[in-house]
């Protein structure tokens, strides 16, 4: 009887074992040293290829193998990805600024983009030059004449930057959006086989497609309002969100909103959002480093511009960083492919040597501008 006791008790006892080893592989809990059972791999996840280092040699293809600029962007970029190089660089710290007009887009033709397009709105849209105001009409004048003479008009960034305010207040951000859309199809004056909105720098689009194949963030930190750089973005071979692109800024309010503070106007499901009509920053020179701070947060470690509106940007880029950093300015040297302006190069080639800046010459640097099928006009 003692052993039929004793039999029954050994039973109980390998059956809660059993029971307890079967929750436990129930709950995909593995034997060796503790640890969680490995998912099975499937066949997607296997055949998934690992991310390799971009090469510098087919992703810049568009510059010349013997271009100074190139080398120090290549060296630079292989020594802070290296995680066995005293330059290295963590992913979340690999930032880069680029200007737009200039340096990823051409500048002037013949002025910038913007200055364009407050131009047509105001003297040339059939159904805005009879609505807009007297100080809209005087700034566009300052711009049409500045694009035939040269003529300089002092305060004219800031007028401008009212000025566009201005005459597209009222539009929703979707329909300031179109409105770009629909200038970027007009043809680019000084070229046969573009129009507005196509007017990228290649070499530079390929830098930025370098930069983020390993695994920079890139930002654009422009003069040119928020907007509208987001508008020539839009539908463009620059791979930045609009999240990652900065400019000059104007108020934006709610439709109903009038003169109510936005602290006291509630947004509801009857509302959107559309231009405000009032200016508020314009983006350049020490502007831009103080948005760096306010919208990205932390000091970049490249810097791509090409003027003095850029200046700022990039010596705060390489002054203090506690990383290998680097900052690159385009100088306007081809008068060939471009509208290049000597002088101005030459200037910038001298704020490179004084400024320990890396010089990138479009006209010795890059082997097209804009491609295949692009022919600047004769003057």
């Amino acid at each position: 009887m003692n052993n039929i006791k004793v039999w029954k008790a050994l039973t109980a006892v390998l059956l809660c074992a059993l029971i307890v080893v079967g929750c436990l592989y129930g709950f995909g809990v593995g034997w060796k040293n503790n640890t969680p059972a490995v998912p099975e791999q499937t066949e997607d996840a296997a055949s998934e290829p690992t991310k390799e280092p971009a090469d510098a040699a087919s992703a810049l293809s568009l510059w010349n193998d013997d271009a100074a600029a190139k080398k120090a962007l290549t060296e630079y970029v292989s020594a802070v990805t290296d995680e066995n190089s005293a330059d290295f660089i963590p992913v979340k710290n690999r930032i880069a600024v680029f200007d737009l007009d200039g340096t990823l887009f051409c500048e002037t033709d013949p002025n910038y983009f913007d200055y364009c397009l407050l131009k047509y709105r105001v003297l040339d849209d059939p159904d805005y030059k009879d609505k807009a105001t007297d100080f809209e009409k005087e700034v566009a004048n300052k711009i049409k004449e500045q694009n035939e003479t040269g003529a300089s008009f002092e305060g004219l960034e800031v007028d401008h930057g009212m000025a566009v305010a201005s005459a597209f207040a009222g539009l929703t951000v979707d329909e300031f959006n179109a409105y770009i859309q629909e200038f970027k199809k007009q043809p680019m004056p000084s070229f046969t086989g573009m129009t507005r909105g196509e007017g990228w720098y290649k070499p530079m689009l390929e830098v930025v497609d370098y930069l983020q194949a390993n695994d920079f963030t890139v930002y654009v930190v422009s003069g040119t309002d928020r907007f509208i750089v987001r508008g020539i973005a839009d539908n463009s071979p620059l791979n930045v969100p609009n999240g990652q692109i900065i400019g000059s800024d104007e108020t934006l309010v709610a439709p109903d909103q009038g003169d109510t503070d936005g602290l006291s106007y509630v947004f509801d499901d009857d509302d959107s959002l559309v231009l405000g009509g009032e200016f508020i920053v314009k983006n350049l020179k020490m502007n831009k480093v103080t948005v760096i701070m306010q919208e990205i947060g932390e000091q970049p470690v490249l810097s791509f511009g090409n003027s003095t509106g850029d200046a700022s940007m990039a010596e705060y880029v390489t002054s203090g960083n506690p990383y290998k950093s680097l900052a690159f300015m385009l100088c306007c040297d081809d008068t060939v492919r471009e509208n290049g302006n000597e002088e101005k190069a030459r200037k910038m080639y001298d704020l490179c040597d004084e400024f320990d800046w890396v010089p990138v010459s479009m006209k010795n640097d890059w082997t097209t501008i804009y491609g295949d099928g692009v022919t600047k006009n004769a003057d």
